[in-house]
């Protein structure tokens, strides 16, 4: 039997990133506890960026557009672990390379938000064709990265999203 989004374990996290508990996703969102998050940047062969809408579905941040795939960090399960997971699952591939981590944040989504969570950013290269999962994903293409300027000023998209952009151009100098 398979459990909802909502049902899955989460490790509710400290300041430290230690684990000080488990709980149901939609409880820690609910009450805005500090979880785990893998942010994973997806380029092709011509080094274009995955860009996608996530569904109307979704949790968190519906209908909002995003430069990474990923997601929540399972109950004892590593960042890397799920980074690898959250990628191939929603990209719809099998044999992905194993992302490569960058960098790593504490997100905080604000007054009246949704709460804070430990994000780790990945880049990864995928030469193999996406099919992305319906559930996870309304719209997708890969996108040269000097048009992605236009699009962050055309488009609304998730706020941890262009946190960890700018996080990540930062790094790049």
């Amino acid at each position: 039997m398979s459990t909802s989004p909502a049902e899955e374990l989460l490790d509710v996290v400290d300041e430290h990133d230690e684990v000080a508990g488990q709980l149901p996703r939609g409880e820690v969102y609910a009450r805005g506890l500090r979880h785990r998050c893998v942010f994973v940047l997806v380029r092709d062969a011509d080094d274009r960026i995955f860009v996608h809408r996530r569904t109307a579905a979704k949790l968190v941040f519906p209908s909002l557009y995003d430069m990474f795939v990923g997601g929540v960090v399972g109950a004892g399960e590593t960042y890397d672990a799920a980074a690898l997971r959250e990628a191939e699952e929603e990209l719809g591939v099998r044999g992905l390379p194993r992302p490569v981590p960058v960098l790593k944040f504490l997100y905080d989504d604000g007054p009246g938000g949704r709460g804070s969570w430990w994000s780790r950013v990945y880049e990864v290269r995928c030469t193999l064709p996406v099919a992305p999962q319906r559930e996870e994903v309304a719209w997708h293409s890969f996108v040269p990265e000097c048009d992605l300027a236009a699009l962050l000023r055309e488009r609304e998209w998730v706020p941890d999203g262009l946190a960890a952009w700018e996080r990540l151009r930062m790094a790049r100098g």
